[in-house]
């Protein structure tokens, strides 16, 4: 089974069965998270169309629509940063229950040493802290472990947390043997990551040459620029201004694909 975001207008973010765990389809921005996104857009944006214009109105237009464009494209790189690291501190989370387990501990005592292990690793505001937290403590209110970790997967929308809760809780009706299932699931999990940073390692040539290749253009004109303002090219004439935008919008959809083709999951 499989958990993803509904795609609708009116999304009601999904609440912990006890505690306050969060939404993870939903990233809240904090007021840095937005200034820095905004400083970035307006840079870009900014640079970008002064170089093209040499327009001050324009310029400031086109600064403060990166900005606000830049937000949901911030928005969206931290959640997926946020739910990267969450798999790789659900992966330690594997690696604690696996040395529970094999000392003969039962579920609820190998929740909470990973609960413990895990704060000492990351801290208290850790999101694999914070799920530990919810779990254990459902646990002890006598909520049954296979509908806690249930309710963690789909509110991370993780495919390997969904599976190790299906299969967790298959075991645990059968009477299978949890240690390996969790063992198994860690190893699938770290092979899974080896996978994905070889992948990124063998194209990152490639999205260098994308960044460079997006970055030729300005350099160009801004050499053009040093020769001289008189330069047909320059000039902000009706026939240029609409030249320009095409090319801006060919640049754009050109990096959006270039990201898209590069952007390869396991």
């Amino acid at each position: 089974m499989v958990f993803f975001k509904k795609k609708e207008e009116n999304y009601e973010p999904l609440e912990a069965l006890i505690g306050g765990g969060d939404d993870y389809h939903i990233y809240r921005m904090s007021v840095t998270d937005r200034v820095t996104a905004g400083a970035i857009g307006a840079g870009i944006g900014g640079l970008v169309s002064w170089l093209f214009f040499k327009n001050i109105a324009v310029t400031a237009v086109a600064a403060a629509a990166v900005a606000l464009l830049a937000q949901g494209i911030y928005r969206e790189s931290r959640k997926k940063k946020r739910l990267k690291e969450l798999l790789l501190q659900f992966k330690d989370l594997l690696e604690s229950l696996t040395s529970s387990y094999a000392t003969g501990k039962n579920t609820l005592d190998s929740f909470r040493d990973a609960w413990h292990d895990l704060e000492q690793i990351y801290g208290e505001q850790a999101d694999i802290t914070t799920e530990l937290a919810i779990i254990v403590a459902g646990m002890e209110s006598n909520i049954n472990i296979e509908d806690l970790l249930t309710n963690f997967a789909q509110r991370s929308g993780l495919e390997d947390v969904a599976s190790f809760a299906d299969v967790f809780r298959v075991s645990l009706r059968q009477g299978a043997n949890i240690q390996n299932i969790i063992a198994s699931t860690r190893d699938v999990i770290n092979d899974k990551i080896e996978i994905e940073m070889e992948i990124q390692t063998m194209i990152a040539g490639n999205k260098n040459e994308l960044n460079i290749m997006m970055i030729m253009p300005l350099i160009i004109l801004i050499s053009l620029g040093g020769m001289g303002s008189d330069l047909t090219a320059a000039s902000n004439t009706p026939v240029n201004v609409i030249i320009k935008l095409v090319a801006l919008s060919m640049f754009y959809l050109a990096y959006y694909l270039g990201r898209k083709f590069t952007d390869i999951k396991v």
